[in-house]
């Protein structure tokens, strides 16, 4: 057994063993969120109007009465992680209110760019219990962990389980509203010149609603799985619905929109869906791709690579997707026969990518 020869020693293995033990409780921090999302604390807290005291705040929770000591407890990992604060009540009373933060506002029901449908669908079992069959995975043949823990890939299961396929589809609408908001906000020359686009598996349409809305001259198609977009239809005039397999044909327009598509599939599929696009548009189109750039500038600090490796292990977890880099990005590209593209990091973690035939 190794002994401890000094103070200096001493102190780097116990600063060791606290960095273990914070990677491996990392997951409360997760579940606390979860349960304050569950409880509605979030809406509660906003809706009280000013700093909400720890009493005021037991007393609206639906909570049973003998749990009520333990929401300081749990209110004050939340505030450590950031995504809530105290302030004074009041110039005059120094007592501590709970009031709700940038990151929580981005909780809150009535916010259009909620954040809570991806949450809640990452949080989900469903979800969850594929990470704890990884070793598993890496031993087997399988192509997913989520094959290992649930015996089919996960678009088959959420073909067949309408729950899945539900907060999928939540998830992605609500990231969507927020991504194509500064899309349309900040980068309207992205759109100019265009007549038409189609949406590839733009889900229940929250993109191409927002174009359509913003540039009622293009003609927007959706374009998904038949079971996705059955029965939908758009109110808007240029917005409708097409069922079909991006694998097999794409209906043709001058643009291409693939969000969030594309980390789902390994290289080789990558490249099938790219040409498929190709194949699509006029000699004067173009795709456009909303997806990660890994190591790009704007992830550049500790925070901003931890979450996209995070998205990366999880597309390794749930598909056989992957987020990748510039060089992984040019090389699928090319390989798919386009001559250029552009990458314009404007959507933080995320870049809109431009690819022309």
């Amino acid at each position: 057994m190794e002994v401890v020869q000094n103070g200096k020693n001493a102190a780097e293995l116990l600063q060791a063993q606290a960095h273990v033990w914070n990677h491996a409780l990392n997951f409360i921090n997760s579940m606390s969120l979860k349960c304050a999302i569950q409880l509605g604390i979030p809406d509660i807290i906003h809706s009280h109007g000013k700093p909400m005291t720890l009493s005021q705040l037991i007393v609206a929770l639906p909570i049973n009465k003998s749990k009520n000591h333990c929401i300081y407890r749990l209110m004050r990992i939340l505030i450590h992680s950031g995504l809530f604060s105290q302030q004074n009540i009041s110039e005059s009373d120094p007592e501590k209110g709970y009031v709700i933060t940038e990151a929580s506002k981005l909780l809150l029901k009535d916010n259009p760019f909620s954040v809570t449908p991806l949450l809640l669908a990452i949080f989900d079992p469903i979800l969850t219990k594929p990470w704890h069959h990884m070793s598993d995975w890496f031993q087997s043949a399988d192509p997913t962990p989520f094959v290992t823990a649930h015996g089919m890939t996960f678009w088959d299961y959420a073909g067949h389980e309408p729950k899945v396929n539900q907060f999928f589809n939540d998830a992605m609408a609500s990231d969507t509203r927020l991504v194509m908001s500064v899309v349309i906000d900040m980068y309207k020359g992205v759109f100019e010149g265009l007549e038409s686009l189609v949406d590839v598996g733009g889900g229940t349409g929250t993109a191409a609603k927002a174009i359509a809305k913003a540039y009622p001259h293009l003609d927007c198609t959706v374009f998904d799985l038949p079971h996705v977009v059955s029965g939908l239809q758009g109110k808007e005039q240029n917005l409708k619905y097409v069922g079909g397999d991006m694998f097999q044909a794409i209906p043709s327009a001058d643009t291409i929109l693939l969000k969030w598509i594309l980390h789902d599939w390994k290289d080789e599929e990558c490249v099938e869906i790219l040409k498929k696009c190709k194949d699509a548009i006029t000699t004067t189109g173009k795709v456009i791709i909303i997806e990660m750039v890994m190591e790009n500038e704007k992830g550049d600090n500790d925070q901003s690579t931890e979450t996209q490796l995070s998205f990366d292990l999880l597309m390794m977890v749930l598909t056989t997707g992957r987020e990748r880099n510039e060089k992984e990005w040019a090389n699928l590209i090319f390989t798919a026969g386009f001559r250029d593209y552009k990458i314009s990091p404007i959507l933080g973690l995320r870049s809109l990518i431009e690819i022309f035939p």
